[in-house]
């Protein structure tokens, strides 16, 4: 028992930062399906190409010797808006080549495209790092900035690379609830999510924002890439396999289509995931470890599915005209 107490502050620090990157690719999920009604099961290869994006501009940086002259907070920046911007526009032309053709279709065509595209963009980094560096196993240069840590009293020590992935997840959430609440465009994707048809007719371009929802969710998931790569260093082209089944988790566990509820759902997931990869082990005497955390993500999303299909805070359906 004293044991479980002394790691429990780490414990708790590990599902939350766990918890903000979850909520951060749910983010993308929730976005799309919003506005589509459509799970964008490319978006884990979005969130991918992002950390892919950061450890190339890192790698070239070191090699030409800058990366030790730069300020680390410069580098974070650029490298977050590079990938960010990267992954939003690589979902935009996911959205206009493979999904835009396919709208009138029934559901479970699109459902299709998305996975096909899922496994192309999966082996077009592999391609083209194989090219590239001959290797699509990469790992992300250290910054010197991000290996320290701060200590909070006696007992409880944060590494600052999992305050900045608090700090960031927080900034993005806030700027992206001010951007779908507060702004005209943010109320033309809602309108467009209410009905697209009516928001049509009152002017709104429709296939606009929709490409926008797009670029904002690949967005969200480029920035969830390069804060992975930054808090455990190695990559590769299947790296986003795990965490973007169990953002789509979390997004179903907060309620699919909702903002806040994806950031609960993410949060309540890596919560429970670090308490299991911890705890399970010492309350089972060593007959189940860590490697059966993911089994309580997965029967998380079966039992919501069974018994709340509409998550923690509800899903944000799109109302009927009449």
């Amino acid at each position: 028992m004293e044991f479980a107490l002394s790691i429990l502050p780490s414990v708790l620090m590990d599902g939350i930062v766990l918890g903000f990157m979850y909520a951060l690719i749910a983010l993308g999920y929730t976005m799309v399906y919003g506005v589509l009604e459509f799970i964008n099961f490319a978006h884990s290869e979005i969130f991918v190409i992002g950390a892919f994006v950061g450890v190339e501009i890192l790698l070239g940086l070191q090699t030409s010797g800058s990366l030790a002259a730069l300020h680390p907070a410069f580098v974070l920046f650029v490298i977050l808006v590079a990938g960010m911007l990267c992954s939003g526009l690589i979902a935009m032309g996911l959205e206009r080549v493979a999904y835009r053709p396919l709208r009138s279709a029934p559901r479970l065509v699109p459902l299709i495209s998305a996975i096909g595209a899922s496994f192309f963009l999966q082996d077009f980094i592999r391609f083209v790092e194989s090219l590239w560096r001959n290797t699509f196993y990469l790992s992300y240069p250290s910054l010197d900035l991000l290996e320290t840590s701060l200590k909070f009293g006696t007992a409880v020590e944060v590494p600052i690379k999992s305050l900045l992935v608090i700090a960031t997840a927080l900034l993005m959430l806030f700027f992206l609830y001010f951007f779908v609440n507060r702004t005209k465009l943010g109320t033309a994707i809602r309108a467009v999510a209410q009905d697209p048809a009516t928001a049509s007719l009152m002017g709104i371009p429709v296939n606009r924002m929709i490409a926008l929802t797009f670029f904002v969710g690949g967005a969200m998931g480029g920035a969830a890439g390069i804060l992975f790569g930054l808090q455990y260093s190695l990559v590769n082209p299947y790296s986003g396999f795990f965490p973007g089944l169990k953002a789509f988790t979390a997004a179903v566990l907060g309620g699919i289509g909702n903002i806040p509820g994806a950031v609960l759902g993410g949060i309540v997931l890596g919560l429970l995931e670090a308490f299991a990869a911890s705890y399970l082990s010492i309350l089972t005497d060593g007959a189940f470890g860590a490697e059966y955390k993911d089994l309580f993500a997965f029967a998380v999303l079966i039992l919501i599915l069974i018994f709340r299909p509409k998550g923690l805070m509800g899903e944000r359906v799109r109302e009927e005209g009449a």
